[in-house]
């Protein structure tokens, strides 16, 4: 299977990374942000 890649490491691109691991826990995510700081808030 290939990675999903998200780019934004704010609020809605983690939201979509967490909603794709509880759904398929053996998918690969990987999420790219500029921003100084993640959001962990998802």
């Amino acid at each position: 299977m290939k990675p999903v890649v998200i780019l934004g490491a704010v609020a809605a691109g983690m939201s979509a990374a967490s909603t794709i691991k509880r759904s398929l826990p053996e998918q690969e995510v990987i999420v790219f942000g500029k921003e100084a700081y993640i959001s962990y808030g998802a």
